[in-house]
């Protein structure tokens, strides 16, 4: 019996392998498709007369077109560069994306995406780990944990992501993220075809018997206010590409699971 390719091996080769989307530069305002004009033809008479034919791609421009057209503020003028997200991601030699992992507090969810920075950063990969703590020491220190700053907190981060993607990068975001609304949005903000949503899923229990930052214990005797799992829901996941116990399984198999979900097919839509 032929063993099976380790998770690493698989993503390399699925990697190697992944088709990037056409080149594409910007003609009135709007990403559009080159057809797979290399470079110099672009420069010539025909290539000029193929991209003037070309079609907007939406879906694999993380919705930028989209964007630009529907949410155009009449003060603020878009102003497009010479190089697409299909070229940067072509010289990275990867397919950019937002690994999504939502959870509740002591879940695990920056230990997973730590290691797998880590991971992908030792195959080669260009990658960045959004963690919502570490947002909330200056891009969002001015939020709190009211609903609205919640939400607020979680549409940022997508913003963020989805222009990470747009330079090429894998991004790994860590958030309790606990409204299926706000993931929604999440996903609408970075696109859905390069969004993958994790739900880290390790029992409340679990979570609360952890606390090693002591918030389970503060929200237990009403000192800490509007605590996800506590005093405020957390909405699960309900279609997530991935579950992981963090209870269950050893850290390497979690890293595991992530890195095979990269390589897979949910990762190529």
């Amino acid at each position: 019996m032929t063993k099976p390719p380790a998770p690493a091996a698989m993503l390399e080769s699925s990697m190697a392998a992944m088709s990037f989307p056409p080149f594409c530069i910007a003609t009135k305002g709007i990403l559009v498709q080159t057809n797979g004009l290399s470079t110099p033809a672009r420069g010539t008479r025909a290539g000029r007369r193929r991209t003037r034919r070309a079609i907007v791609r939406d879906a694999q421009q993380g919705g930028f077109a989209r964007r630009m057209t529907q949410e155009t503020r009449p003060d603020v003028v878009w102003h497009t560069g010479h190089v697409c997200r299909g070229e940067r991601a072509a010289r990275l030699g990867q397919a950019p994306l937002t690994l999504w992992l939502t959870g509740l507090s002591a879940a695990g969810k920056s230990t997973l995406a730590f290691a797998l920075e880590r991971a992908l950063h030792d195959r080669g990969r260009a990658c960045y780990v959004l963690d919502g703590d570490n947002v909330r020491h200056g891009l969002n220190r001015n939020l709190g944990f009211s609903p609205a700053d919640r939400s607020e907190n979680i549409r940022r981060i997508a913003e963020v992501a989805r222009l990470m993607n747009d330079a090429g990068l894998i991004v790994i975001t860590a958030f309790i993220s606990p409204g299926r609304a706000d993931r929604t949005t999440a996903r609408e903000i970075i696109g859905a075809t390069s969004f993958l949503e994790v739900h880290v899923s390790t029992p409340l229990a679990v979570c609360e018997a952890r606390d090693p930052k002591g918030f389970y214990g503060q929200a237990r005797r009403d000192e800490l206010a509007d605590f996800t799992g506590v005093s405020s829901p957390y909405e699960a996941p309900e279609q997530a590409d991935l579950s992981i116990d963090t209870a269950q399984v050893s850290l390497a198999d979690a890293v595991d699971q992530l890195l095979q979900l990269l390589a897979g097919p949910s990762a190529q839509r």
